[in-house]
């Protein structure tokens, strides 16, 4: 069985759409058209990837999002956004709230499971270093996908561990906005500047005392300098 996908929409034309395209591409689905349906579908189920729609008729996505990245077994589940707001606010919103990206509706299928491809490949990436130690309180552990600030285990998601990885590979070198989008999302990617900014806020906000070690280099992106 292919990797399992849970698609939460109350448009059942959506939910069919994206169910075809991605049994297209090996994946297996569950549709859910309220939240009630699929938080009792998380009770004893687990999937690869979360598809949520924003506007549902019992419980705000925004919701569902914000509780899922509280609860320690299913915080680090990649969630796409579906939404038919244009507004940047909503989009920022949602990924503050840890969401990993977001497609606006109407989307091209096409994209979405591309989407859903690269957020699945960075939550499993194997990257061939050891632990990366900063500042004498830092640590991050590239196999184990973990995160410790002087010594308590940080949650963090599959993207805010990215960036923070992909910063502390240099330190004191400087990545541009667009060079770490091109290593989140590489030529897949199709998103603002600003998503950069928005996971760099909640990963320093997530390190406490550490989050000092990332700095903004106006202009141009960020770097880690201790």
């Amino acid at each position: 069985m292919g990797k399992v996908i849970a698609i939460v929409d109350d448009e059942p034309d959506i939910v069919e759409l994206v169910t075809v395209n991605l049994k297209r591409a090996g994946f297996t689905t569950h549709g859910f058209a309220t939240a009630e349906n699929f938080l009792s579908f998380l009770k004893s189920h687990t999937p690869d990837l979360i598809i949520l729609d924003l506007m549902l008729p019992d419980t705000d996505g925004l919701e569902i999002c914000k509780r899922l990245k509280k609860t320690d077994e299913l915080a680090a589940i990649p969630i796409i956004m579906l939404t038919a707001k244009a507004d940047e606010t909503d989009k920022i919103l949602g990924l503050e709230l840890g969401a990993d990206d977001y497609v606006t509706k109407p989307f091209s299928p096409k994209e979405l499971v591309a989407r859903v491809k690269v957020a699945l490949r960075r939550l499993t990436q194997k990257e061939v270093t050891q632990k990366i130690e900063i500042g004498g309180i830092l640590t991050i552990d590239t196999e184990k996908f973990e995160v410790k600030v002087a010594g308590e285990k940080t949650e963090v998601t599959s993207t805010e561990f990215k960036i923070l990885q992909v910063l502390a590979s240099k330190p004191e070198r400087v990545f541009s906005r667009d060079k770490i989008l091109d290593y989140l999302w590489g030529d897949e990617k199709a998103v603002l500047d600003r998503t950069v900014d928005v996971h760099v806020k909640n990963l320093r906000e997530k390190l406490g005392d550490a989050g000092k070690f990332i700095k903004n280099v106006r202009g141009i992106g960020y770097k880690i300098e201790v």
